[in-house]
């Protein structure tokens, strides 16, 4: 085995041979040859991956193992770590793309050549792209060696799908496996911040009117540069991060997924910047900023959160802290005002910051000089889950660096995305967010907002007001989603921006008149269940039953008996826990892909679902209109056969609060439902559907309840919400 040999976990080797970890223990046990471990821990032993695959090619396993998983062993298991890997294969992707011939000669030697010559290559493609000052070391020759089998690897990734790609398939899978290590802005987030920055067309007499200069864009906390890599058109850029090795790696990242032509110069050259420069610097932004005179066209920042080690003490006396001096806990504070002191004068920038950051009270003088300047213009509230942590609504702060002889913008923009009605239905979650709704309600009026600003404050309160009117008309206003507030209303002791507190919800009833259509859905509603309630209950004797159970009926054919894990191939919906407890229609997205060789269980009408936990008493016939949804988890599927079982008959019998309580048990704290030990009688077809018609008849009174419960309280809160905001008179 040759020395400094990459080392692949039992993890590794069952996603090299596409098998489960228990596969790999049991070929250990059974298989004398298996590779002996050649690392690692007793209980986390790790391999050579030379040996492993010979091993796997000897036994037939290893045919159809995809390239791009065998590089990824190589990085995961590389003897200098996975961030080297990733640097040694980034540079070369380099080489790869902007000097292919030079690659292929490099290529042509021996392991030991190709490590002599490649650093010259490696260099010449670095300084050409990154400039001086680079955060990525040129490897030498030594350091090399044990990367050229990955190199080469590498190389053929990148010709089966593009350099760019083949790094970000690396770099993506290593953020992926260390979560807790990074701090990634998702995608469409990062879209969306690039966009409320693009520069519009100048405005007649704006700061910057008729530039044709290259546009500049900074992030001053480039954490994975997603950022960066969202900006649109020809731009120079300019990141810095502190973690040094993150920031090799944003720099590659960023020279790969540039696309101007190779040799292009990437330092600014004499009067500007040139198109398609890249310049990444790594330090700690507050304490040593990389770029003290620089002033760019565009900001953009996702900034650390909480912090409380940024530096206040010995940056007190810092001149960027031109609107105050942060207090201790508004570290994001001093990200806000550090990104106006980089911008030239009418460049925007756009900060993703934490809800508290709004409404703090020690940093209430800050946000008030910002309003009363007319730097901060616009405060956006996303939904939760759109990026870590996930379970708080964050917002975005657009703000514009103000300039000499401008009046200050008399308003502020402020936007809460969650509560738009395109985008209500997405809410609830990090994978649910609808973000072509959120994009379209956050661009639509901040877009609208920004036009009707020009550079002079007077005529911007102009155009926002209709003639005759003392507010703000659409589309800037929208009643719950969008609104300009003027800057004194915010001008109080506590200088909330928050938009909840400046957006209240429209009345819930929508107004006298949807309040009166409300008021006639439930008349109907009460109508059709005074209709439906059940008559007099006529008494009976007791008779003895043969029983039988779910799990007996499985085994003998009459019906199948599945567990749904929310795992869907398309875009079919979700039926959840929450819908069948609610008895709401599907409204999941779906979890995953199934597992290879899985098909998503689909529903079929007459199916019968009943839920695991919880201990509650409710089953659910599936409809043609639930039909064709995914099982969610938790979620027990009883599929009978209509020649043996009608399913109402089997949904009501399974209701029962002594059948319930007989087939529960505990798991840890939770009540757990075993479906297979649910009981019913043993009837003939016929006398099994005459039950079934009660139980039908039992499930639609049910639903009048339920929708009358729904539609009163609706009316109640609506009639509350009209009373208090004087849209619906007491009388």
């Amino acid at each position: 085995m040759p020395e400094n040999s990459t080392e692949v976990t039992a993890a590794g080797i069952a996603r090299l041979a596409g098998v489960g970890r228990a596969a790999v223990s049991n070929w250990r046990r059974r298989h004398p040859d298996f590779p002996r471990p050649v690392g690692g821990t007793d209980t986390s032993p790790s391999f050579a991956l030379p040996e492993i695959e010979q091993w796997l090619r000897d036994q037939g396993k290893l045919a159809e193992v995809p390239l791009r998983e065998r590089v990824w062993q190589q990085v995961a298991g590389h003897p200098a770590g996975a961030v080297t890997a990733l640097i040694h294969a980034g540079c070369a992707l380099l080489v790869v793309r902007d000097r292919p011939t030079a690659w292929l000669e490099i290529t042509a030697v021996s392991d030991a050549r190709m490590a002599e010559v490649l650093p010259a290559a490696l260099d010449e493609a670095l300084t050409a792209r990154l400039g001086p000052g680079r955060p990525v070391h040129t490897p030498t020759g030594p350091e090399l060696l044990p990367s050229v089998p990955l190199l080469r690897g590498t190389a053929e990734l990148a010709a089966e799908t593009g350099a760019r790609k083949a790094f970000e398939f690396l770099f993506v899978r290593r953020l992926d496996a260390n979560p807790r290590q990074y701090t990634p802005t998702p995608p469409d987030l990062a879209a969306l911040m690039a966009a409320l920055a693009e520069p519009d067309a100048p405005r007649p007499g704006a700061a910057g009117a008729g530039r044709t200069a290259v546009r500049t864009v900074l992030d001053p906390a480039a954490g994975t540069g997603a950022l960066l890599r969202a900006v649109g058109g020809p731009a120079a850029l300019y990141a810095q991060e502190a973690d040094p090795d993150l920031a090799a790696l944003v720099a590659l990242r960023l020279a790969l997924h540039a696309e101007n032509a190779a040799g292009e110069p990437a330092a600014p050259p004499g009067d500007g910047p040139a198109r398609g420069a890249i310049t990444v610097r790594a330090g700690d932004t507050l304490r040593t900023d990389a770029f003290p005179r620089l002033a760019v066209d565009t900001v953009l920042c996702h900034p650390p959160f909480n912090e409380r080690n940024w530096g206040h003490d010995e940056l007190a006396y810092d001149p960027r802290w031109e609107y105050g001096v942060p207090a201790r806990t508004e570290s994001e504070l001093a990200w806000v005002q550090h990104a106006l002191a980089r911008l030239r004068e009418g460049g925007t920038a756009v900060l993703l910051m934490p809800p508290a950051a709004a409404s703090r009270r020690s940093g209430r003088r800050i946000r008030a000089d910002l309003l009363r300047r007319g730097a901060l213009r616009a405060v956006i509230a996303l939904p939760a889950g759109a990026a870590p942590p996930y379970g708080i609504p964050l917002h975005l702060w657009v703000l514009r660096k103000p300039g000499a002889g401008r009046h200050p913008a008399p308003e502020l923009l402020v936007v809460d995305t969650a509560e738009s009605p395109e985008a209500s239905p997405a809410a609830g979650g990090r994978d649910r967010i609808d973000w072509t709704a959120v994009r379209a309600t956050a661009l639509d009026a901040w877009h609208a907002f920004d036009r009707a600003g020009g550079p002079d404050g007077e005529d911007a309160a102009r155009t926002l007001r209709a003639p005759g009117t003392d507010r703000a008309e659409a589309p800037v206003d929208r009643p719950g989603v969008s609104r300009a507030v003027p800057v004194i209303e915010l001008l109080d002791d506590d200088v909330d921006l928050a938009p909840a507190r400046h957006l209240p919800s429209p009345a819930t009833g929508g107004g006298a008149a949807e309040l009166a259509g409300v008021r006639e859905r439930l008349d109907d509603t009460l109508k059709l269940t005074a209709r439906l309630t059940p008559p007099p209950a006529a008494p009976r004797e007791p008779s003895r039953r043969t029983l039988t159970t779910v799990g007996e009926l499985a085994r003998s054919g009459a019906l199948r008996l599945r567990t749904g894990s929310g795992a869907g191939g398309g875009s079919a919906p979700v039926l959840t826990e929450h819908d069948v407890l609610a008895g709401t229609a599907p409204s999941g997205a779906p979890a995953g892909a199934p597992a290879p060789g899985e098909e998503p269980l689909l529903l079929e009408p007459g199916d019968v679902v009943v839920p695991v936990l919880g201990g509650v008493t409710v089953t659910r016939v599936v409809d043609e209109a639930t039909a064709g949804a995914v099982l969610g988890r938790n979620l027990q599927l009883l599929r009978p056969d209509p020649a043996a079982l009608d399913p109402w008959f089997l949904a009501g019998f399974l209701r029962g609060t002594a059948n319930n309580r007989q087939a529960s048990s505990y798991a840890s704290t939770a009540t757990r439902l075993d479906a297979r030990r649910l009981q019913l009688p043993r009837l003939p077809l016929d006398e099994q559907r005459g039950y079934g018609e009660r139980f039908r008849a039992l499930a639609e009174f049910e639903d009048a309840l339920r929708t009358a419960g729904r539609l009163g309280g609706q009316l109640v809160q609506g009639l509350h919400d009209g009373l208090t905001d004087g849209t619906v008179a007491p009388e």
